[in-house]
Order: structure tokens, then sequence, then C-alpha cells
């Protein structure tokens, strides 16, 4: 009997882990496209002229759309696993601005 409790509780240990490194790529890859969009915002920040921003500010929404679908898979994960409350998410992972809210911080 003691040796199935033990395996059982290895296996529930090992799923565990599993879980939590599960989650922890979900936010790295999150934060990967988080630093994408933000050199695509910098990138539209220094365009020179309108040819290039048109170019660059595709790159910004693609890069954004990129961001959100990372951070949906995140959100998704984090309630798979029975966590509801995602205010930690939202300070450390805020939502990048829309292009058109970026677009009225350029001068």
């Amino acid at each position: 009997m003691r040796q199935r409790d033990e395996t059982y509780r290895r296996l529930q240990a090992e799923i565990a882990g599993e879980k939590a490194a599960s989650l922890g790529r979900a936010g790295e890859r999150l934060e990967a496209a988080l630093g994408e969009v933000a050199a695509a915002a910098m990138r539209l920040h220094a365009a020179v002229d309108d040819e290039e921003r048109v170019v660059l500010a595709e790159a910004y929404q693609h890069a954004r759309n990129q961001a959100l679908q990372a951070r949906l898979t995140l959100l998704i994960q984090r309630e798979a696993l029975g966590l509801r409350r995602h205010t930690l998410v939202d300070q450390q992972f805020p939502e990048p601005p829309s292009l058109s809210r970026l677009l009225r911080a350029i001068p």
C-alpha cells in the first residue's frame, strides 16, 4: 500500500511540475510577443515618411495580434488550472495599445 501511495504522490508532483512548466512557457511566449510589439512601435515612431509608416503600421498590427493571441492562450491556460483572477497578468503583461491609440501618441 505504501508503494502505491508513494507512486501516486510522485505522479501528482510530476503532473504539477508539468503544469507549472507549461504555464511558464506560455508566459515566456507572451513576453517575447510583447517585446516584438514594443520593437515594432519603436520602428513606427522612428519612421520618416508616410510610405514607411504604412508598412510599419501593418507590422505593428501583426505583432500586436500575435501578442493578443499569446495573452489569450496564457489566460486560457491559467483558467484550465483553476486560476480565475488575472490581475497579476494584467499588471505584468498589459494589453498593447491599439494602432490608432499608438498613432495618436506619435508627434
